[in-house]
């Protein structure tokens, strides 16, 4: 058996093969063509293994050794291989045989790979040239990835060492990119609280109406300690639910159902007719998104905003009320991360929340830092909504909400602010043992939340005032005199 392959290697071979594109393409462009590499050497050298794996077994028994291969997680048709692209590294047409290539493995795997190619081509002159310097830089790429240390095969990689790297490069490419307000990227110790926060559970179906790359559904699963899960998603750009699919087969979470639309406009996941119901839902929804269809909501078919219509200019209680009406009526839950306007803004949304508050659904209120996200360095929020706080759930005669104050407790010695494993921790066990602590956490009765008129701005419930050290006047004015 070959020498196990650290994480560490993996991630600094495929970012260093990031350089082909570096200065020449768009990073929110060329994240595309390096995962769509990374995911195509997976299952051509996982392919390949298996072959030769069957070969020690069989022997010459071709036949014997095809109908195994026909049940493989993933079938790599002749001319479909990294290595036939590798074959073909001379051509002058190097990025129509890219794409011959991908249209091969998606039809030799169609149930699970249609229409994951669809929205990107390699052959593509706008992103990556004229024909010479489009050869020449997927002949780089197929180099930086047709090396010894990077052989992914199963006799080297730990259990989802492929997926971790794939997450990795989302964590590099969301910093790089630089994508409005964090729409299509969530920090990755954001991320790590939601999904404990989330504390999703065994047999538990798990939803993202905005899914993105799937980062945020991976890591909610990976909290349960069995594998009985079900997860759900939606994510209305393309190439982003692309990536998601692929995400999810290198977690080895293939049966993981994910669509391509818009949620609030066309929500596809459906169950007779109505919204299917799940027993957690999380997000990172586009902040304040503007032109989220606002004209349509008296209208909507599933009847999410009952409550209110959000005003058109700012989507956040928007996607709030197709989370909420998306988790199972006295025990699902909704955590998502929202802008602090969530907290006080008046009007429709003033409105929203005053209904939720009294319906007893919002279980905490919890600030984070500001600077986390590469995009923006507004302070944010995650707020979470249980629904077992409904009249016959578990926890309908809770009262109180419960607010935590994160704000002042971060890493701060790096560009981004960031959470540290110790300080998600405290935020976690603070919230789920309802933990008052001084100028950091409390249980807020919902009377006296009424009394402030359904304000959820967290200073007013948590009194970080530091108090300054009194100064002695006259001391001083004498050793000024003095010096």
């Amino acid at each position: 058996m070959s020498n196990k392959i650290e994480q560490q290697t993996i991630n600094n071979a495929v970012w260093n093969a990031c350089d082909t594109f570096r200065g020449t393409v768009d990073a929110g462009q060329y994240k595309d063509y390096i995962l769509i590499m990374l995911f195509l050497k997976y299952v051509s050298d996982t392919w390949n293994a298996k072959i030769e794996e069957y070969k020690k077994q069989f022997g010459d028994d071709t036949k014997r050794i095809n109908r195994r291969m026909e049940n493989e997680r993933f079938i790599v048709p002749q001319g479909a291989s990294f290595y036939d692209l590798v074959d073909k590294i001379q051509q002058t047409n190097l990025g129509e045989e890219f794409d011959i290539a991908l249209a091969k493995l998606e039809d030799a795997n169609k149930e699970k790979l249609d229409g994951v190619f669809r929205n990107i081509s390699f052959n593509n002159e706008a992103n990556l040239g004229k024909t010479k310097d489009r050869n020449k830089r997927l002949q780089h790429l197929l180099n930086d990835f047709n090396c010894e240390n990077l052989k992914l095969t199963p006799d080297v990689v730990q259990e989802d060492v492929i997926g971790e790297a794939y997450m990795y490069l989302i964590d590099k490419f969301g910093s790089d990119a630089g994508k409005k307000a964090g729409e299509f990227y969530t920090p990755s110790a954001v991320s790590t609280l939601v999904a404990k926060l989330a504390n999703a559970q065994s047999r538990n179906t798990i939803y993202d109406p905005t899914c993105g790359a799937g980062t945020l559904l991976v890591k909610t699963a990976n909290e349960i300690e069995s594998n009985n899960y079900s997860l759900y998603g939606q994510e209305v750009n393309g190439q982003t639910w692309a990536m998601c699919r692929m995400n999810m087969f290198l977690h080895n979470m293939d049966n993981a159902d994910v669509h391509w639309g818009d949620t609030l406009s066309e929500p596809a996941i459906l169950e007779n007719d109505s919204l299917k119901q799940f027993d957690v839902v999380v997000a990172n929804p586009p902040f304040s998104l503007d032109k989220w269809g606002a004209e349509n909501a008296s209208s909507d078919n599933f009847k999410r905003f009952w409550r209110g219509v959000p005003p058109k200019s700012k989507g956040d209680y928007a996607f709030i009320s197709h989370m909420i009406e998306s988790a199972k009526r006295q025990s699902g839950r909704a955590v998502m991360v929202v802008p602090h306007g969530v907290l006080f803004r008046g009007a429709s949304e003033g409105k929203i929340r005053t209904s939720l508050i009294e319906e007893n659904l919002l279980d905490a209120v919890i600030g984070l830092p500001a600077g986390m996200f590469t995009t923006t360095g507004i302070p944010v929020a995650i707020v979470i909504f249980d629904r077992s706080r409904e009249q016959g759930g578990k926890n309908a005669n809770r009262d109180d909400i419960m607010f935590i104050d994160a704000s002042r407790e971060f890493d701060g010695s790096k560009k981004q602010n960031r959470l540290t494993p110790e300080h998600i921790n405290k935020i976690y066990d603070t919230y789920m043992n309802r933990t008052e602590l001084e100028k950091y956490s409390r249980p807020v009765p919902i009377s006296e939340i009424k009394e402030n008129e359904y304000n959820l701005n967290i200073p007013r419930y948590i009194d970080t005032f530091e108090e300054e050290e009194e100064i002695d006047l006259d001391s001083v004015v004498a050793e000024i005199e003095r010096l």
